[in-house]
């Protein structure tokens, strides 16, 4: 039994249902450009929408702050909804104060879907004040939380209304509690890590997390300098955060307090410039000149990685190991994520990845398809790998 209510549990015909889902998608010359999240939303609406109930999404998109700006509407995503869906949707036009949702809900026929303007146009929402949580639960009988990608807000729309309305969790939300539950609730050992990007001061709590929960854990991109400037190995003018070398001693002692393994780089890319065709070698860690700068993770620390995969039966990955957006850095995390594809395809490993550039660097090394799960959450997904509390994870675990 799941610690959360499913669209299983809902009766669903003739409900007004409220679905939270995050279409605060990208958006150039007025078309959205990345479909993802209305793919992964699609099966929770078509679900209700067949079963007869009236579908009201709520989303925000950008950052009104409380105000109505047209830039910001969610109209300019209408369209492209109603392609992924395969059905219309229409528009509610609202600032939130002129009744217009509570009109549009009521004239609604079992089966349509209507699309609330940006929840963000109302100061109400960032602020989960109880008016607006009110007239949002006004809308609706049952609520479906759907966006995962907006579940560390505790939000009107995110997590006030929950304690309104009877809750689930949708199928896109579903998919990824379940993912995740699978990658770090209760995975099965041996479990490595992947962290790589740009800064530790970004990552502690991350860093700090994982060692306590896996078994591996391969640091690299810029991150990995700062450690082995912090062990005494020279990194020439390579990105480093010279002013966290204790911290990163104590991450490492931390790690082997918990009996977790630290795979830093032993050999490197380096090169005089970070720009395409830049002349490179590859030198082991203690060879990197003054003017020279780490961009990758070298070759036979990625046959290392390849090895630790094979033993491995859980992964999870956040930030790519090298400087990937241009060739020949990125040839560290193409490698790795390839190996990583090849053994999910084969059934040997299970694969969580996500946050910041690693959806990026996943698919330019064109392994996205293989992996088990990919979230395009953000920094929900990032909370989640540091053990902090989801509001809108954990109301859904107590309405159940």
């Amino acid at each position: 039994m799941t610690a959360y209510r499913t669209l299983d549990d809902l009766d669903a015909p003739g409900q007004r249902v409220l679905v939270r889902a995050d279409l605060n998608v990208p958006v150039s010359g007025g078309k959205v450009s990345d479909l993802t999240r209305m793919e992964r939303l699609a099966p929770t609406v078509q679900e209700l929408a067949d079963a007869g109930a009236v579908v009201v999404l709520l989303s925000h998109f950008a950052r009104p702050e409380g105000r109505v700006v047209p830039d910001m509407s969610l109209a300019q995503v209408v369209g492209a909804l109603s392609d992924v869906l395969g059905r219309p949707v229409t528009f509610v036009a609202t600032d939130w104060s002129d009744g217009a949702a509570a009109e549009a809900v009521a004239k609604a026929d079992p089966g349509t879907i209507l699309l609330m303007e940006n929840t963000r146009f109302h100061a109400g929402e960032e602020a989960n004040d109880a008016e607006f949580v009110s007239h949002l639960a006004s809308l609706g009988d049952a609520f479906v939380n759907d966006a995962f990608s907006t579940a560390h807000r505790a939000h009107a729309s995110t997590e006030g209304i929950a304690h309104r309305l009877p809750s689930y969790a949708g199928r896109a939300m579903q998919t990824e509690l379940d993912a995740l539950g699978r990658a770090l609730g209760d995975p099965e050992h041996p479990v490595t890590a992947v962290v790589g990007g740009a800064k530790i001061s970004t990552k502690l709590d991350l860093l700090g997390s994982l060692s306590a929960k896996v078994d591996t854990l391969i640091i690299g991109g810029g991150m990995a300098n700062t450690f082995l400037a912090a062990q005494g190995t020279g990194v020439g003018k390579s990105l480093c955060e010279h002013d966290l070398l204790d911290t990163a001693r104590g991450i490492l002692e931390e790690a082997a307090r918990n009996s977790c393994r630290i795979l830093l780089p032993h050999d490197v890319v380096v090169a005089h410039e970070f720009k395409a065709g830049a002349k490179w070698r590859t030198a082991s860690v203690d060879e990197v000149m003054d003017d020279e700068m780490i961009l990758d993770t070298g070759p036979a620390t990625g046959a290392k990685i390849e090895s630790i995969f094979e033993a491995s039966k859980t992964l999870v990955w956040n930030g790519p190991l090298g400087a990937f957006e241009i060739d020949p850095f990125d040839a560290a995390t193409n490698r790795a994520a390839r190996c990583a594809a090849n053994l999910t395809r084969s059934g040997r490993l299970l694969t969580v990845a996500g946050g910041g550039d690693t959806v990026a660097a996943l698919a330019n090394a064109g392994a996205s398809e293989d992996f088990s799960y990919i979230s395009t959450a953000g920094g929900a997904f990032l909370e989640w790998l540091e053990g902090k509390a989801l509001p809108g994870v954990e109301i859904l675990q107590q309405a159940a």
